[in-house]
């Protein structure tokens, strides 16, 4: 079993503020920092932390060598991302508030720069027991959506940022959709009826999380664990990261949501991205201290 992510790698730039500001405003940062990031790179780290054979499938640019040092020493095989000469590497601005709420502009570089005769080729390798991770901020979804299918393998699919007509192109390829509450509700306005998929996995922050069987109607509910927030950036990565590895290493849904909820909270309670990822160790012991 493995996990196989499509991905995007940012860098990211945060700016600590006071208050995210309003159209026209100009404010000055109490702090700065530089980290990794990216949907992509997040969750993959997540997985790979939660315990999951984790192949990463992306590119960067020909520079910032750290990006895929920090993923193989979080325990990512990167040997699927490409070094791109004619593209830089993905990069996130990041502004957070004292409340830990964040706004974040992404410029895509090399990720949307992805060869899909490549990531076809490299998922040959691919087992039915395997699963693939896919979301939006890179091209190439619906061939290794339909590859992974053809295999036999899971396809988990972060519909973020949300984009309706990507979401419509690679739901029929689809095992399990996440999103959060934001976008499922932009989902349901733009595609009623049934939805293709076998389960629907909607995070709805300080409210929990919840598993929808659509097969057998059956819902499965996860409250979240209260923590006092640091920083958001990323806690939806980290859940859908920990989710996967949770399913891939045999665990049931509310086993798995249990386990990634757990993941997502001790993140949010540290500044940073994908560098503040929790480890499987890490989680466990957050667990045993909470009530069963």
């Amino acid at each position: 079993m493995a996990i196989w992510n499509l991905g995007s790698i940012n860098i990211d730039h945060v700016y600590h503020l006071d208050s995210l500001p309003r159209p026209g405003e100009t404010l000055a940062a109490r702090a700065y920092a530089q980290g990794l990031g990216g949907k992509g790179a997040n969750q993959s780290i997540a997985a790979a932390q939660a315990g999951a054979v984790t192949h990463h499938l992306g590119a960067v640019g020909m520079g910032d060598p750290w990006v895929t040092d920090r993923l193989v020493a979080a325990g990512v095989d990167v040997s699927g991302i490409a070094r791109l000469p004619d593209a830089a590497t993905g990069h996130a601005v990041i502004l957070l508030d004292r409340d830990a709420e964040n706004a974040i502009v992404i410029h895509p570089g090399a990720n949307r720069a992805l060869d899909e005769g490549t990531l076809v080729r490299s998922l040959s390798a691919m087992a039915p027991s395997d699963t693939l991770l896919i979301q939006n901020e890179t091209n190439g979804q619906v061939v290794a959506a339909q590859a992974a299918q053809a295999r036999g393998a899971r396809v988990v699919y972060s519909a973020a940022p949300f984009d309706l007509p990507a979401v419509r192109a690679v739901l029929p390829h689809v095992t399990i959709l996440a999103m959060n509450a934001g976008e499922a509700e932009q989902l349901f306005a733009g595609v009623p009826g049934d939805l293709p998929v076998q389960g629907l996995l909607i995070t709805r922050g300080s409210a929990g999380a919840e598993y929808r069987d659509l097969a057998t109607g059956q819902v499965h509910h996860q409250p979240a664990f209260r923590v006092v927030p640091v920083d958001t950036t990323a806690a939806g990565d980290t859940f859908a990261g920990y989710f996967a590895a949770g399913l891939d290493g045999g665990a049931d849904i509310p086993a798995a949501l249990r386990l990634a909820s757990a993941a997502a909270a001790l993140k949010v309670t540290r500044a940073g991205a994908g560098d503040a990822i929790p480890t499987r160790a890490e989680v466990e012991a957050f667990l045993a201290a909470q009530p069963a």
